[in-house]
C-alpha cells in the first residue's frame, strides 16, 4: 500500500492536480472525445454551436463526477493495485468528505447543464450512465462475476449515445451502432490489460476473467471478442452510416487488432497484453475519427 500523507498538503498546483487525478483524466478524456464524435455524427452540416458546448460540458462534468465516485468506492482495491494506489484519495492527498463534495459538485453541476442548456433525454441518459459505472458496475458486478466489463461495459459505451441525444433529442440507429462497437471494444481491450495484472486482481479478490477462469481463456476470449469486434466494425459501411473511406480505414485498424489478439494468444511473450491495450485506444480513436473524416467527406462532396 501507498504512504499516506495529510490531506491537501503542498501547494495550490499540487492540490489542483490531486484533484485532476481524481477525475481520471485520461479515461474522462476518451469518453467525452466519442460523446463529441456522436455530436458531430449526428449533425447533418454545419454543427450547432450551443448544444455542442454545452452538451460537451455536461458530459464532462458528470463523467469527471462518476471517476470520482468509483475512486472513492474502490479505495481500498485501488490501494493494492500497482496501478491505481498513487491515486489521491489512497495515498490522502484528499480525505473523502472533500472527495465526496467534489464529486457530488461535478454531478450535480453537469446535471443543471444538461437539463437546461441541452435536452432532458441526454441528462437522464447521462445520469443512468454514471449510476451504472460508478454504482451499478463499481459496488456490484466488479465483484459478482468474471463477465463483470462485458455487462458494465453498457456503461462505457454510452457516450456516443449521449452526444447523439444531446445534438439531436433522441437515439437514432447510427447511434446505436457506435454504442455496440464500442460495447464489443471493451472486453478485449479490459482483458488484454488485465491478462498482465492479474496477480494484482487476485491480490485485491477481484474475479477478473484471468483470475476465475486463467490467463489462458482470457487469451482465447479477447481473440473471440477482437474477431467479432472486425465484424461489427463493418456496421457503419453495412447500414450506409459510412462510405468507402471508413470500410477501408476500418478493414485496416480492426485487422490489426485482430492481428495483436492472434499474438496475444499464440506468441506468449511477456508485455503483448499492455501492447495489445495501448493498441486498442489508439484503435478506437482512429476508428471515430475515420467515421468523422468520412461523414464530413460525404456531406462536403454533396
Amino acid at each position: 500500500m501507498a504512504k499516506t500523507k495529510p490531506a491537501h498538503t503542498g501547494d495550490w498546483s499540487q492540490r489542483l492536480g490531486d484533484y485532476y487525478e481524481l477525475c481520471k483524466p485520461r479515461v474522462v478524456m476518451l469518453i467525452v472525445f466519442t460523446a463529441i464524435i456522436g455530436m458531430l455524427l449526428a449533425a447533418p452540416g454545419v454543427v450547432p454551436i450551443a448544444p455542442f458546448v454545452f452538451g460537451t460540458l455536461g458530459i464532462t462534468l458528470m463523467a469527471a463526477s462518476a471517476a470520482a465516485v468509483n475512486q472513492i468506492l474502490d479505495r481500498r482495491v485501488d490501494a493494492h493495485m500497482a496501478r491505481t494506489n498513487k491515486r489521491p484519495i489512497v495515498t490522502g492527498h484528499i480525505d473523502m468528505p472533500r472527495a465526496i463534495a467534489f464529486a457530488v459538485l461535478l454531478g450535480a453541476s453537469g446535471m443543471a447543464v444538461l437539463l437546461t442548456l441541452v435536452n432532458a433525454l441526454t441528462a437522464w441518459l447521462t445520469l443512468a450512465t454514471l449510476v451504472g459505472y460508478a454504482g451499478i458496475y463499481t459496488v456490484y458486478l466488479k465483484r459478482a462475476t468474471p463477465q463483470n466489463i462485458v455487462i458494465g461495459g453498457a456503461s462505457g459505451a454510452a457516450p456516443p449515445l449521449l452526444g447523439w441525444a444531446a445534438m439531436t433529442g433522441e437515439v437514432g440507429i447510427d447511434a446505436l451502432v457506435l454504442f455496440l462497437i464500442i460495447f464489443v471494444w471493451t472486453p478485449p481491450h479490459f482483458w488484454a490489460l488485465a491478462i498482465e495484472r492479474y496477480t494484482e486482481y487476485a491480490d485485491a479478490d477481484i474475479p477478473m476473467l484471468p483470475v476465475t477462469h486463467g490467463v489462458e481463456h482470457t487469451r482465447t476470449q479477447v481473440l473471440v471478442y477482437s474477431v467479432v469486434l472486425f465484424v461489427v466494425s463493418l456496421l457503419p459501411f453495412a447500414v450506409g452510416m459510412s462510405g468507402w473511406l471508413y470500410l477501408i480505414a476500418t478493414i485496416g485498424l480492426s485487422g490489426w487488432f485482430v492481428f495483436h489478439a492472434v499474438r496475444l494468444k499464440f506468441a506468449r511473450r511477456s508485455g503483448l497484453g499492455m501492447r495489445m491495450f495501448g493498441y486498442s485506444i489508439i484503435y478506437l480513436m482512429a476508428l471515430f475519427l475515420a467515421l468523422l473524416l468520412d461523414h464530413y467527406l460525404a456531406w462536403f462532396i454533396a
